[in-house]
């Protein structure tokens, strides 16, 4: 039996090789250009569990493909999750990243912006390069599924900022459910197991069943996400309770709300339609509080739980090509996604 972690730190390994020393080297120029390129390399050179490229390097095993033909198209999803939080942090208004100040707190969100329009560029810059290894046809395949997975995440993002902007409140498990299919599953697990399958040929049934179980690991990946960004954890790498002052919809304070009393939903309403800034510490303690009164985030947590102990029976009745041990460590990095305390 292979180890989950030891097998993720080792693919991680590889995968950072590849794109800080071939996809962003360090630069040879200077001045202001140099300040572009350190920028485009600090959220990839900092301390990540490097998920999503492990799980499509072990989606093309366990299909029977190659590591070596899967990097390039790994790093590129690493590229991809790298910008979307440069942009994401300045849209949210985060303060920390990774156990460190977001990148438009270090430099100013004018720079942090370009420098994630950069780390775009060199993602579909990657994606290009597959051609050389598997082929134009292949290649484009590839590109054609990233770019509905780049499609599906910004239509989830515009969906969550929307709901804040709009200050919009009444919203059900559904409409959370969907939101997150677009915004975290496509580019977590969704298409990272696809991308992996295509690599390695997989059948067009196994990639529409793919679909589908992707769609209950990223939600319950993100649900479960939603719980440590609210429960302390050091390890978390982001400001604890950091969606609470950004105003999130997330699953856990829309089943409280769905519960709540009138008076306290009032509250909660009151207190996370201001500003980030204009939130207190002693506010935010308050709707958690709250959250916790009504049992919100344990019921958010056996749901994620539940979503993800449906995705690995299915994933043990998908037919594969590889060796068994790679859909083991699917089954695997499945159930980690809930246990996981970071």
């Amino acid at each position: 039996m292979m180890d989950l972690n030891q097998e993720m730190a080792r693919i991680k390994k590889k995968v950072d090789s590849l794109i800080l020393k071939d996809l962003l080297p360090q630069s040879d120029e200077v001045g202001e250009v140099d300040v572009l390129y350190r920028m485009m390399r600090d959220y990839p050179a900092r301390p990540a569990k490097g998920l999503r490229p492990f799980i499509c390097t072990t989606s093309c095993r366990a299909f029977g493909g190659k590591i070596e033909d899967a990097l390039l198209t790994a790093a590129a999803i690493e590229l991809f999750q790298n910008w979307i939080l440069i942009h994401d942090d300045v849209e949210d208004g985060s303060r920390m990243r990774r156990g460190r100040p977001a990148l438009h707190v270090m430099y100013d969100w004018t720079l942090a912006i370009n420098a994630g329009d950069a780390l775009h560029a060199r993602m579909w810059k990657a994606l290009l390069a597959n051609r050389l290894k598997l082929g134009a046809k292949k290649a484009i395949t590839l590109m054609d599924e990233f770019s509905r997975i780049v499609e599906e995440t910004t239509e989830g993002q515009h969906i969550e900022l929307g709901w804040v902007v709009g200050k919009k409140w009444d919203l059900t498990p559904s409409d959370y459910h969907t939101m997150c299919l677009k915004k975290t599953a496509w580019y977590t697990t969704i298409g990272p197991m696809r991308l992996g399958a295509m690599i390695a040929d997989a059948s067009g049934r196994a990639l529409e069943k793919l679909v589908e179980i992707g769609t209950k690991l990223g939600v319950g990946f993100q649900i479960h996400d939603d719980v440590l960004n609210l429960s302390g954890n050091k390890k978390y790498g982001k400001e604890i309770a950091d969606d609470l002052l950004e105003g999130k919809r997330t699953l856990i304070l829309i089943k409280a709300l769905n519960s709540c009393a009138g008076s306290d939903k009032e509250r909660i309403v009151s207190i996370l339609n201001k500003k980030r800034d204009e939130k207190t510490v002693r506010e935010v303690k308050e709707v958690l509080s709250l959250i916790k009164k009504y049992g919100a985030m344990e019921a958010a947590s056996q749901e994620a739980a539940g979503l993800v102990a449906e995705a690995r029976g299915m994933l043990r009745r998908l037919s594969w090509d590889g060796d068994r041990r790679y859909v083991q460590l699917l089954d695997d990095t499945a159930r980690f996604l809930v246990e996981r305390n970071w």
